[in-house]
């Protein structure tokens, strides 16, 4: 237990040790990650300045985007600064709080996508309803419920990984602090926190993807009852988005998380962990502004009155 208090930093190898690689790596996620926080605040600005959007939906879609914001902040500035210089470090005490801020938010999207699959299907099945039984104080406290869920369901968690003993090796073959190549760095017997971090892992994935698939199937009931075949079209499409977004980020959280702790390689799970922390945050913006006319109206008027705004400052 000496040696334990030895380990007062990690190192993470993250993706190559080739040196031009590291460097290519960098210049393409600094890129995606800047279009990331672009494209997100673009969605979050829209979404409070266009008055025809101060809807539940896009109230959600405003936190979510904030939350996606912040799950790749957790993880990317850090993989982008050993990128660019070369080191691999990581103090104990930022390693831990990584982890716990990385499960906390993601964590709480998953209670947002399962909140925003509420909504629609109160919107689609109980239209006459639906602004009394979404009024601003009910979406308020779902989304400071799913705050506090993310909270509650990695605090204990956290608490124990942090006090493990850490003998040495000190090498996570990860880029971020990621639960389980922390795990198996202890020097302790830690099988029953490996199966109570897979079974949070099944309640909280699971969990929240069986309301979204409970509220969907209701959804589609209802629409397929509806006799106009543009009623039917307007309906789903306000949906498509949302079942694009769920896929993608249910289909690596499966992937990452809801299985054995050691059922897969390094390799892929690293693959899905790039999928999950990059790619879906890079791609959520342009999944909603492609699919939404409501969203590509209000970012054409945000253009437009930026470019007023910039010709009368300039003329």
């Amino acid at each position: 237990m000496n040696n334990a208090t030895k380990v007062t930093e990690f190192i993470l190898l993250g993706l190559t040790d080739i040196r031009w690689l590291q460097i290519l790596l960098f210049v393409v996620l600094l890129i995606t990650y800047l279009f990331t926080l672009i494209g997100n605040l673009i969605i979050i600005i829209i979404t409070l300045v266009d008055h025809h959007l101060q809807t539940p939906m896009y109230f959600f879609l405003r936190n979510f985007s904030f939350l996606e914001i912040s799950f790749t902040s957790i993880v990317v500035p850090k993989m982008l600064s050993n990128l660019l210089e070369g080191r691999k470090t990581i103090s104990r005490v930022t390693c831990f709080a990584q982890f716990f801020f990385y499960f906390v938010v993601g964590i709480t999207e998953l209670f947002i996508l399962a909140v925003m699959s509420i909504d629609r299907y109160v919107a689609i099945c109980h239209p006459l309803r639906y602004p009394t039984i979404m009024n601003r104080r009910v979406c308020i406290h779902l989304v400071a419920w799913s705050w506090i869920w993310g909270v509650l369901f990695i605090l204990f968690p956290t608490i124990v990984v942090s006090k493990l003993p850490f003998c040495g090796p000190n090498v996570i073959n990860h880029f971020f602090c990621d639960n389980s190549p922390l795990i198996k760095l202890s020097c302790s017997d830690t099988q029953l926190l490996e199966l109570l971090d897979f079974l949070m892992a099944f309640c909280t994935v699971l969990g929240t993807l069986a309301i979204t698939i409970v509220s969907y199937v209701n959804i589609i009931s209802t629409v397929l009852r509806i006799p106009s075949t543009t009623g039917r079209q307007k309906a789903f499409s306000t949906c498509a988005s949302h079942i694009i977004v769920v896929s993608i980020t249910y289909g690596s959280c499966i992937f990452l998380y809801v299985k054995p702790t050691r059922s897969s390689g390094v390799d892929f799970n690293k693959t899905a962990a790039i999928f999950n922390n990059i790619v879906c945050p890079f791609l959520n913006p342009f999944i909603y502004s492609l699919r939404n006319k409501q969203v590509q109206e209000a970012l054409k008027q945000l253009i437009c009155d930026a470019a007023s705004s910039w010709f009368i400052l300039h003329s």
